[in-house]
């Protein structure tokens, strides 16, 4: 019998999932896939407006009007569906929409989407099978947008609901006596309004920096307070770095860690995103689901005690339609038998034990999931349990000399394009210098 699979979330990991259930007919059902908004895209689908929609649920979308991706197209691409050709290499997010949307009609997915149906919740029940072993179905309760509830049974279920769009908000000391204008870089669309004020922004990875020189074109000062080393390259004249905040003091100004003092008109956090899975509520598996943290997951993506229910994509710092692709075709073969998965005491073992060894390392808790390097090997053990083609050696080395310029050049790197020459090799488009 026909495995049914649900998926929650019409992004790029749960399109990936549709995709390849679609693509092993005599294995699955067509996928239910539950997309709680009218269009697929996920996070790459632009709002322009901020805070909760007219009906209540808060805007997803995380999206600044003039995004361009900080990875090229030839590293971001699935591996069975790569982007136009005559795109530049690192393009705008409207066209990492457009080509999800290509995606999705070239392996016709649409058909099996809900669309502005909402996941409300997930439950486990145990089955009989007939070799009376016990399995595990799951309920799925979904609700749609005019008020229509249904309750639906599956084998298995991907959660692939994404992890940017609810903000985490850093504990500042005194936050409560700031006067001016408070808000997180999941409300920031465009630099305009910011015109002559004075902007403090708290973080530096990629959106920050790229907020803030966005920022210096208009604002009169722009502060970037972070912990990391100093930023070598050049920056504008108004935009400079500071220390991390020490505390917000009585009179709404910033004190920062050494003792200045600084007077934003706007304080923005660039402080990355929390975890939540709403429709998980008071669900037992085995693992714990926190606002920085989810597990510890075997191999990152399933409990060991319920081993089908899957999450796609929780993973950070890494090369993401990918690796989703590489997780997607690992778990549809743990679904299917092709990979036969270890004992539940080895499974929570080896997950447990990879945790403690971040952990002793001194990674925070809440960085633990962020792969870096770790991804290649990572997504090729995958591949090779389920027997499906890695991550090409080209894409790794491309990946890894974007973040050599994006170090080096923050402003510039984007103005080079590439060109995969095959399995081992690619190549600056205009230079032609081959690396491999």
């Amino acid at each position: 019998m026909a495995l049914r699979v649900a998926v929650v979330g019409a992004g790029a990991a749960g399109l990936c999932v549709a995709r390849h259930v679609l693509s092993k007919p005599q294995t699955f059902s067509a996928p239910v896939v539950f997309e709680s908004r009218p269009t697929v895209g996920g996070t790459w689908v632009y709002e322009e407006s901020t805070g909760n929609h007219d009906n209540g649920p808060p805007m997803h979308s995380s999206m600044y009007r003039d995004l361009r991706t900080n990875l090229p197209k030839e590293v971001m691409m699935f591996p069975d569906f790569p982007f136009d050709q005559e795109l530049d290499s690192f393009i705008p997010h409207q066209e990492v929409l457009r080509y999800l949307e290509k995606y999705c009609k070239h392996f016709k997915i649409s058909p099996h989407i809900r669309f502005n149906t909402a996941v409300d919740q997930v439950w486990p029940v145990v089955k009989e099978t007939r070799n009376r072993k016990s399995g595990t179905e799951w309920e799925v309760t979904s609700s749609d947008g005019a008020g229509s509830e249904r309750t639906e049974r599956f084998d298995a279920v991907f959660v692939c609901s994404g992890h940017y769009s609810e903000p985490y908000i850093p504990e500042i000391p005194g936050i409560q006596h700031f006067r001016g204008e408070l808000l997180h870089s999941h409300s920031y669309r465009s630099p305009e309004r910011f015109h002559g004020r004075t902007v403090l922004v708290v973080g530096a990875r990629a959106s920050g920096i790229d907020i803030c020189h966005e920022l210096s074109t208009v604002a009169a000062q722009v502060f970037l307070s972070h912990r990391q080393s100093p930023l070598t390259f050049p920056l504008p004249p108004n935009l400079q770095q500071t220390p991390p905040i020490h505390s917000i003091q009585q009179d709404g100004t910033v004190l920062l860690q050494g003792g200045r003092v600084v007077s934003p008109d706007v304080l923005l956090l660039c402080t990355g995103y929390e975890f939540n899975f709403p429709f998980l509520s008071g669900l037992e598996l085995g693992v714990r689901i926190e606002p920085q943290f989810v597990g510890p997951l075997y191999r990152h993506v399933l409990p060991p005690s319920f081993p089908s229910i899957f999450f796609i994509g929780l993973c950070q710092q890494i090369c993401p339609f990918p690796h989703f692709h590489c997780q997607v075709q690992y778990c549809l073969s743990v679904l299917d038998g092709a990979v036969s998965l270890p004992s539940l005491e080895q499974m929570e073992r080896e997950s447990r034990s990879w945790l403690e060894d971040r952990l002793a390392q001194g990674v925070p808790q809440r960085h633990v999931l962020r792969l870096e390097r770790e991804q290649w090997e990572y997504c090729r053990a995958l591949a090779s349990d389920a027997n499906v083609s890695p991550i090409s050696p080209a894409v790794r080395s491309l990946y890894e000399e974007v973040w050599r310029q994006r170090r080096e050049h923050p402003l510039l790197y984007r103005s080079i394009n590439y060109r995969l020459l095959g399995e081992d090799k690619w190549e600056r488009r205009e230079g032609g210098e081959v690396r491999g």
